[in-house]
């Protein structure tokens, strides 16, 4: 039970500091994540044949490795194996952006393949060249028709930077744990993080909702 709100009304400050780099990781984590998602997403679709199997293998392997070990893959071994040392926020925000993408992309992919075929073939008929097709028909369809997914990767992606805790970025668990550390009264304060994710994340989520229902018959074909 909730004996007193003391250890947090006390640590209110050290605890905004770690909130505030959550918001930066997460923030940085969901714009690397899109871009890098949908540039795989259509290099997969419509890129040369040499660059299709070396996607495939990224989004496959990237799906098929937890992100903590990703995490963790890069903190510490991105120094041995290139000499590269990276701060805990860089190395976090570059392992949850390349391990979330891999899902973007495959969301991608699902949306340009669902528009119908013969959508592409009139607009080649009426001599559309294949970026204006693909910026005119198809993209305008199929981000609509990506929407839900693209909410639901923004949700895990802010969620993962959750575990960046683990390489020591200062984020509002690591603070959280040091303020358990010196009070003892975890249930308060992890109380307290679960509700900034919260607070966070379902905004996120019914804006993301309020938006397909505004824009979602665009894509209906």
């Amino acid at each position: 039970m909730i004996e007193s709100l003391e250890p947090v009304l006390d640590n209110l400050p050290f605890l905004w500091a770690g909130i505030e780099t959550t918001l930066v990781v997460s923030a940085l984590s969901v714009a690397c994540s899109l871009v890098l998602g949908f540039a795989a997403g259509l290099g997969r679709c419509f890129g040369p044949a040499w660059l299709r199997l070396p996607l495939v293998f990224y989004i496959d392997s990237m799906r098929a490795i937890p992100v903590l070990v990703v995490i963790v893959w890069t903190f510490f071994a991105f120094p041995i194996l290139f000499g590269l040392t990276m701060t805990p926020i860089v190395a976090a925000v570059g392992a949850i952006s390349v391990h979330v993408a891999a899902s973007i992309a495959e969301i991608v992919r699902a949306g340009v393949e669902s528009i119908r075929q013969g959508q592409s073939w009139a607009g080649l008929a009426l001599g559309m060249s294949h970026a204006q097709l693909l910026r005119k028909v198809i993209l305008p369809q199929a981000v609509t028709r990506m929407l839900p997914s693209f909410g639901s990767a923004i949700i895990v992606t802010i969620k993962d930077s959750a575990i960046a805790s683990v390489i020591a970025v200062p984020d509002v668990i690591r603070h959280a744990e040091s303020v358990v550390a010196q009070t003892y009264r975890p249930f308060e304060v992890y109380s307290f993080a679960m509700l900034v994710f919260f607070a966070i994340l379902f905004p996120v989520a019914r804006v993301v909702d309020r938006l397909y229902l505004r824009i979602g018959h665009r894509g209906r074909s």
